[in-house]
């Protein structure tokens, strides 16, 4: 039996090395496919091992609150396109910092309210002459001191914030000095924002990682104490706020005093979340989760029309070779022989483009990785998945081109000139 499997095999091999330019083709198809499936599901694994890369830089003891809707699951991770527009409904307040900062076991508290707004700052042309620098959609975040060591935020030069509640300081982002004050050393300039003067007494270090599991970029925002902006009248929403309990075996408590509190504050009302752990990274998780999703969907697209390339050129194949067919028969092969052979063929067609995917996948997430942080993800079981799903394309397309050769009347076949 695996004589005869061996001798299908190398017919089916010696028939697509016959036809390279054609086998190349069709199985370049398959792997375009591959490539592309392997390419996102890189791209979302590194973003995602970023992330949870980042929870545990931050610490096992971080519990992160955050305020949720009544919307479905979908309607939520796509309200968190732009962070800004995050929680517009959001039921946390400054009191619930408060109330969760003197919670026993609780070290640290601080809010996360993010917004948007124009920046203008003073900054000098060329020529040495002075003008006023705009950037329309500045990112702004308001929170309080704590929030640098909960978030193990690295400074430059400075000093973050100011434990004064009145205090107009602020730290700023690397990039957004480079935008707003066209320097990366702004320690001491002032920029204006809501019709008020702010002073920079903090520069952040540059970030390596734009995404983060705030889905916030520290890098090309400003930080402002949170109290003094919510007496600006900014009507502030609070995305988040960030814990830090003394122990990780306290978490589970804290976690459930934080929710019992909080709903005993709100009188029931329970639209938020308690998260530590693993279940921190959201919504930043999910919503990678739904684009890598729906961007594999797309690229299986394009693995079926390499399927149908494949049963076309089989078709083809099988065709060409109707009188080779007959002569096999006549002598003595059987109808299962000759569905074998061209099955073969039509599984070293699919396994090669799989293979030669899976090669052009992980160059190109190599080559992205050159000019964007994310470095390539590899997991055996997304290989093994889709190497797999690759043969099982040549196997579902290749098998009627197959039964159709293992039909053919061996007299009719023998008749046939081409």
């Amino acid at each position: 039996m695996s004589l005869l499997l061996g001798t299908h095999y190398k017919l089916a091999y010696d028939q697509v090395t016959k036809n390279r330019a054609r086998s190349f083709l069709t199985g370049l198809g398959i792997a375009i496919g591959v490539a592309s499936i392997i390419l996102i599901l890189s791209l979302m694994g590194s973003i995602k091992n970023m992330v949870s890369t980042q929870i545990d830089a931050a610490g096992e003891s971080l519990i992160v609150v955050r305020p949720s809707t009544n919307q479905n699951s979908v309607d939520n991770i796509l309200s968190d396109l732009t962070s800004a527009n995050q929680y517009l409904t959001s039921n946390l307040s400054l009191n619930d910092v408060k109330l969760i900062k003197g919670i026993d076991g609780i070290t640290a508290a601080a809010p996360l309210a993010a917004t948007v707004t124009t920046l203008t700052a003073d900054r000098l042309d060329d020529n040495g002459k002075s003008y006023v620098h705009t950037i329309d959609s500045g990112s702004i975040v308001g929170t309080t001191k704590d929030f640098e060591s909960i978030e193990n935020l690295v400074l430059k030069t400075g000093t973050f914030l100011s434990t004064s509640e009145k205090s107009n300081t602020a730290a700023i982002g690397h990039n957004l000095s480079l935008k707003l004050f066209g320097t990366g050393d702004s320690i001491g300039r002032t920029f204006t924002a809501f019709g008020t003067r702010f002073f920079i007494t903090g520069l952040l270090k540059t970030e390596d990682e734009p995404i983060n599991y705030n889905n916030i970029d520290f890098d090309n925002t400003v930080f402002v104490n949170v109290d003094f902006l919510s007496s600006l009248g900014t009507n502030l929403q609070i995305q988040q706020i960030s814990a830090r309990a003394k122990t990780t075996d306290l978490l589970p408590s804290i976690s459930s005093t934080i929710e019992t509190k909080l709903k005993e504050s709100k009188k029931g009302d329970s639209n938020f979340t308690v998260a530590y752990g693993e279940n921190i990274s959201h919504p930043a998780s999910n919503f990678f989760t739904l684009i890598s999703g729906m961007l594999t969907l797309v690229a299986g697209i394009s693995l079926i029309v390499g399927g149908i390339g494949i049963m076309n050129i089989m078709l083809v194949s099988v065709a060409e070779r109707t009188r080779e067919i007959g002569i096999r028969k006549s002598v003595g092969a059987t109808g299962g022989n000759i569905l074998l052979q061209f099955l073969f063929e039509s599984l070293i067609l699919s396994t090669l483009g799989g293979v030669g995917g899976l090669a052009l996948g992980y160059i190109l997430a190599f080559l992205l990785s050159v000019i964007t942080p994310f470095n390539p993800y590899i997991d055996i079981n997304i290989l093994m998945i889709t190497l797999s799903t690759s043969v099982a394309i040549g196997l579902i397309f290749g098998i009627y081109p197959a039964a159709k050769a293992a039909r053919k009347n061996p007299i009719d076949s023998l008749r046939y000139f081409r």
